[in-house]
């Protein structure tokens, strides 16, 4: 199914009322479509939560089979930025945004300066960011028209690229699991693989070399490769073999739902910790057969967790040792879950719900008997 004029307003609010299944599951707040016949745009924007604060999530630009396809992504994507951002102890809710890549769709001015002003009519309800295809660049002309956008360049008063604090927050998420597993969270001779060396998998293999792990690296894109051979000492792997290569550490650090039916049984490694968003095809049933195999799972959304504690720094101002600090704090949080897990005979990625939902369901009563 193509996306057609019909299947779009240009500007409409919906709060999901006529799709019961996805409303009832997801638990959404609010769910908006927007289009923009002049630039090409079509958007949608989704808000799980903002119980904890205004609903942050990057804007991402990718080319969707369909509406639904789509929409599954944002509703999935924004849940998971509302975990993220709880069990990160971070103020700020859940939300993101899908920008439909078409055949003639480029980000350009015209058409982000347009986004920014939809984006602002939200009345700061949500808060947008870089995410897959987009940049800081893109988010200087989203500025143009909105306050409410984070990941700025430095030189512009914004926070810079998040890609080095994910990453940070990856490898202190693999430290973590590695203590937890091997008894040392010392990744010095450990065999790790990174699925993506996209700017996180890059700045990731980066940090992993300097503690002089053995890497492995896969991408479908020859220039990536090039890049990260000519700046690391890596072994390149072909993508369709990374998965069951002879890892102690699998890292997906690029797109989701590589972690399912038919790859799980496959995989050769003791730990999968990456930056990837949504690694489970299947939330409940794909987090049974990880612990079933007996692999130690550090959940997507407490891993890749550094880049948004940074982003947050542009809504109130923090030192960057401060940012570090608390990227560091994921090395606790890891070990609590993966020892809950451990304790209750649990998938991880079950347990990291259930705490970042804890907080949340704190605040909220809170809230109500004041």
């Amino acid at each position: 199914m193509k996306i057609t004029e019909q299947s779009f307003s240009s500007y409409i609010f919906s709060n999901y009322t006529n799709d019961t299944t996805h409303f009832s599951q997801k638990g959404h707040e609010q769910v908006v479509y927007f289009q923009d016949q002049a630039t090409g745009l079509q958007a949608i924007v989704a808000i799980h939560d903002t119980t904890l604060g205004p609903a942050l999530g990057g804007v991402r630009f990718f080319e969707y089979q369909d509406e639904k396809e789509a929409l599954r992504d944002v509703l999935r994507l924004s849940r998971g930025m509302t975990y993220k951002a709880s069990i990160a102890g971070l103020d700020v809710g859940g939300g993101k945004t899908v920008l439909m890549k078409q055949k003639r769709t480029e980000l350009t001015e015209p058409l982000l300066r347009k986004y920014g002003d939809f984006i602002d009519r939200l009345g700061g309800h949500y808060i947008t960011a870089p995410d897959y295809n987009t940049t800081m660049e893109h988010m200087v002309y989203i500025a143009k028209s909105t306050r409410h956008v984070v990941g700025l360049p430095l030189a512009l008063g914004g926070s810079g690229d998040p890609s080095e604090h994910t990453a940070y927050g990856v490898y202190v998420a693999m430290k973590a699991a590695a203590k937890k597993t091997f008894g040392t969270d010392n990744l010095a001779g450990k065999k790790i693989g990174i699925a993506g060396v996209g700017k996180v998998g890059y700045c990731l293999a980066q940090l992993l070399c300097q503690a002089q792990a053995i890497v492995y690296v896969a991408d479908i894109c020859s220039n990536r490769l090039q890049a990260i051979t000519a700046a690391c000492k890596v072994e390149v792997v072909a993508i369709e073999r990374l998965h069951n290569w002879p890892l102690d550490i699998y890292a997906p650090c690029a797109l989701g739902a590589v972690l399912n039916s038919e790859t799980i049984p496959m995989l050769n490694c003791a730990v999968v910790v990456g930056a990837a968003n949504n690694q489970l095809a299947n939330q409940g049933e794909d987090g049974k057969r990880l612990l079933e195999r007996g692999i130690v799972y550090v959940p997507d959304f407490l891993a890749n967790a550094g880049g948004l504690i940074n982003a947050v720094t542009e809504l109130k101002t923090t030192s960057i040792d401060l940012v570090k600090q608390r990227i560091e704090q994921l090395y606790t949080i890891c070990l609590d879950v993966l020892n809950q897990a451990q304790a209750t005979t649990r998938p991880t990625q079950e347990v990291a719900q259930e705490m970042a939902i804890a907080r949340i369901e704190k605040i909220k009563n809170a809230q109500l008997c004041r």
